[in-house]
Parts: C-alpha cells; structure tokens; sequence
C-alpha cells in the first residue's frame, strides 16, 4: 500500500514539475514574442496602442486643464480614450503623439481675457487681471472722470481678443474731470461756515482716511493774526496741485468759491458728518456726485486766505467743528 502511495506521489511530482516547466516555457515565448500594451479607442474607433496608458492620460488631463495656448484657461473635450490591455508583437510600435493630436484636434479651446468697459460697453481687452486693475488705478491717478462706470469683467470665450497695451487701454476709457478753478464761477450747494467750535471728541460713526500726506502747519482752535477767529480745521501743507482724496464716502453737497474759504468742496457722510476740503486749486467733483472714499475730489491749492499751497480740512458733526485730529493724522 505504501509503495503504491510512493509511486502515486512520483508521478504528481513530476507531472507537476512538467507543467510549471511548460508554464514558464509558453510565458516565456510570449514574452519574446509580445508585449502587454494598452489599445486606445476613442468613440468606438480604435485610434492606437500605448505602453503606459498612466503617462498618456496625464498628458491628456493636463492639456484639458489648461491647454496649450497662451491665455487659453481650459480645453472641452466631450470623449475621452478607453484603454483596454492586450499582446502585441514586438515589432508594433506604439503611437502615443499620435493619439494625443487625434484628441488635441476634437477639443474646442476656451479663451480667457479681461473685458475693461465703460457704461456697459467694453471699449479694452487685456490678459491678465492685474493689467485690468494696473488700467483702472492708473485712470483713479489720472482722475478720470466717469469712474464708477467703469467695469472689469473675467470673460471666456472660443476665440480670443486682440490685446491692447494698459497704456492704450488708458488713452481709450480717459475722460477729463470737470472742475472749477476760476474766482468767478458760481457756487453749488450750501455750506455751513459758522465759527462754532468743539473741542470735545464725539463718535462720528464712520473711519476717515487722509485726503493728502503732508506737514500740519495749523491746528485746530488756533488763533492767529490772519484770522478773526479760532480755527475752525487742520491745515496740512503740500504743493500745489497734490490730489485731494475723499476721506469717507458720501455726496458731493457743495462745490465753488466761499470767501475766505477760495475755491471749497464738502462731501456729507452719514450720521450728520460733513468733511470740508477747501483752499483748492481745482474741484473734480459736482454737488450731488457719490463719492468713495479715497476718490480724488480736488487738488491743493492756495485760493482764498491763504499764504501758501495746502489743504484746509475740516470735520463738522450738525455744523458743529471738531477737531479732525481726533479722526485722522
């Protein structure tokens, strides 16, 4: 019985032993023959055969992602290849460009430029957002009037736009300010110039900024001999010509010659605030214009009573002075 268990186990040794032999064998000449490769097909049609399907695939998403032009932001492909593992003969090469223009060739580019309009109509187009702002601070400097009509879009489309330079787009979307320089032109608006004062601090409600960097030659309550009565603002020195910035937002509530005051503008805020900017040499704003804060409403000047170019700034709460220092520099 046991020989014949001994026998029995031989025989399966050695069968087994032939048929890992031929295993290896077929494996083997399979090997030297074939190779593992990927067919690629792209909407039912076979269009080529790649070796790493990993490395194709990537370079397809990417260039989905984000195209190979300049300023193109994506790429709509509607098919994608389908890789299917298979044995090819050595001698079959593989066609990895070649599947990768076929794609290229089915995908429909998407632009994306920056649209700078003007009352709702685009009149510039740049690439970058950056040169749309660099455009649009450029024109805040230049105080361009119609500022707050002008737009910057993010646009995407099949085709693309013929660029202009930020200087060209600047000479199209500029608009000379208005403004008043002359003694003689007539005023807009009211003003309260009542010498009433405050030397206490009350909560205004809003944050100021300041409207000019410069040097404080006058203070607030200050008397002087060119003056009948105490201070009723801060006078910051500048040279002429310095744009004035709006210290808050608000309306434009009168703009032109007042007295002493020469050439003056007054924008009021919310919770009864008002801000005088006066002695200016020219006013960029009209009564009953929005301001923002930081839009540039006038330029130093030495108009009035005055001894030398700089900025009168005033902040007055229902009429009443206060100290601007309280608020701002």
């Amino acid at each position: 019985m046991f020989k014949k268990i001994l026998i029995h186990t031989r025989k399966s040794i050695k069968f087994i032993t032939l048929l890992v032999i031929a295993v290896f064998l077929i494996i083997g000449i399979v090997a030297y023959f074939f190779k593992p490769t990927y067919k690629v097909t792209l909407g039912g049609e076979e269009i080529g055969y790649t070796a790493n399907k990993v490395e194709l695939q990537t370079k397809i998403s990417d260039y989905i992602e984000n195209g190979d032009g300049q300023n193109v932001a994506f790429v709509q492909v509607n098919e994608l290849p389908e890789y299917q593992l298979c044995l090819l003969k050595k001698d079959i090469v593989t066609n990895d460009e070649e599947i990768f223009e076929k794609v290229k060739s089915l995908g429909t580019s998407y632009y994306r430029y920056y649209a700078i309009s003007k009352n709702q109509e685009e009149k510039a187009y740049v690439s970058s957002f950056n040169e749309a702002e660099q455009v649009v601070n450029t024109l805040k400097e230049k105080n361009s009037a119609g500022m707050d009509t002008i737009a910057i879009s993010e646009k995407y489309e099949t085709e693309s736009k013929e660029f202009t330079t930020t200087e060209n787009a600047v000479s199209l979307l500029y608009q000379a300010p208005v403004y008043v320089t002359s003694s003689n032109t007539k005023s807009t608006g009211t003003v309260n110039t009542a010498t009433t004062i405050s030397r206490t601090k009350v909560d205004i409600g809003i944050s100021l900024i300041k409207p000019i960097s410069g040097i404080i030659t006058s203070r607030f309550s200050e008397s002087s001999r060119i003056r009948s009565s105490r201070h009723t603002g801060l006078d910051i020195a500048a040279s002429a010509g310095t744009p004035i910035k709006a210290a808050a937002s608000g309306t434009v509530t009168f703009a032109g010659r007042k007295g002493s005051y020469g050439n003056m503008l007054v924008i009021t805020h919310s919770n009864g605030v008002q801000t005088y900017y006066a002695h200016c040499s020219k006013l960029y704003a009209s009564v009953g214009k929005t301001v923002s804060q930081g839009d540039i409403v006038a330029a130093v000047g030495t108009t009035g009573n005055s001894t030398g170019p700089h900025l009168h700034l005033e902040v007055r709460v229902n009429g009443v002075a206060y100290n601007p220092q309280n608020y701002v520099y």
